[in-house]
């Protein structure tokens, strides 16, 4: 597998054009590229950071894997086998381009790492195991909390940019999208559903991104700390699941932290089935060259 096999670009239409068909032919596991590249052109290449994103495409008459970078986040890419991530990894190398991380299908990350390091002589740390969940059967959480679930609007930005600065600070994101665009962006796709007590006061968020290609992810779920343990991210998942499933979305998504049971335990009990892992890897250390 040659370096030159893949074919990078800047352009979101030239990458959809190429690599569309292959993404929507296995949505759930290519569920990152779809989301992210739909909010691109939803609201813009700098929705995610200020450098232009990059996008990849292997194809040797056949589309094979794909690349996604919108820096400040680290490169998530497809399936690959070991001889795909290398190539991968020399042609970036050889490019010189900043590369922080990977994120991806285990075995895939972990590819792109070995080779990332053999390429450029930079450290490579597991940063974390993540695991696809899809939705089976759904089963809502009894008993449920006292409350209800409100879709969150446009009085409700300042708290959800709180919350997301607080998710990102909890979940030990170092970047992150602005949240104040995120919000904006939510609120506009109503895709934040607030858990609020019998008084009206909201305790937990669930989101969830706009649909494409017949998938859904729910991300992020957050409670803040004082009000963990009483059942509220559960319900509030629960209910933005639910409303997935009304709408007719075929494949509704989540990813967990596999260091996290107790996020693990209660996705499982509301009826979520592992689909496959994950892994995002973190590079250290000044490149020496390709």
């Amino acid at each position: 597998m040659r370096p030159e096999n893949w074919q990078l670009t800047h352009d979101l239409d030239e990458f959809l054009s190429r690599a569309g068909g292959f993404l929507r032919s296995r949505p759930a596991l290519h569920t990152v590229p779809l989301t992210v590249t739909d909010a691109l052109a939803r609201r813009g290449l700098d929705f995610y950071g200020g450098e232009a994103p990059l996008f990849g495409v292997l194809d040797d008459g056949t589309v094979r894997a794909a690349l996604l970078h919108t820096p400040p986040f680290p490169p998530h890419v497809t399936a690959l086998t070991p001889r795909e991530a290398d190539a991968l990894a020399a042609r970036l190398a050889d490019l010189g381009r900043p590369v922080s991380g990977v994120s991806g299908p285990r075995e895939s990350a972990e590819a792109f790492a070995a080779a990332w390091q053999r390429h450029t002589g930079t450290a490579a740390t597991l940063r974390q195991r993540q695991r696809l969940y899809h939705l089976a059967e759904l089963t809502l959480p009894q008993p449920a909390p006292a409350g209800r679930a409100r879709i969150a609007g446009t009085g409700d930005r300042e708290l959800l940019i709180r919350w997301k600065d607080a998710f990102d600070t909890d979940t030990g994101h170092s970047v992150g999208t602005d949240p104040a665009a995120w919000a904006d962006a939510r609120i506009a796709d109503g895709g934040i559903t607030l858990w609020e007590t019998p008084d009206g006061a909201p305790v937990s968020l669930a989101g969830v991104t706009p649909e494409t290609a017949g998938q859904v992810r729910v991300a992020p779920v957050y409670t803040p700390a004082g009000l963990r343990g009483r059942g509220y991210a559960g319900a509030a998942t629960a209910e933005v699941s639910r409303a997935a499933r009304a709408a007719g979305v075929q494949e509704i998504l989540l990813f967990t932290d596999l260091a996290n049971p107790t996020s693990n335990g209660l996705y499982q009990r509301i009826g979520y089935r592992p689909v496959a892992d994950f892994a995002v890897w973190g590079f250290s250390g000044r490149a020496t060259g390709g």
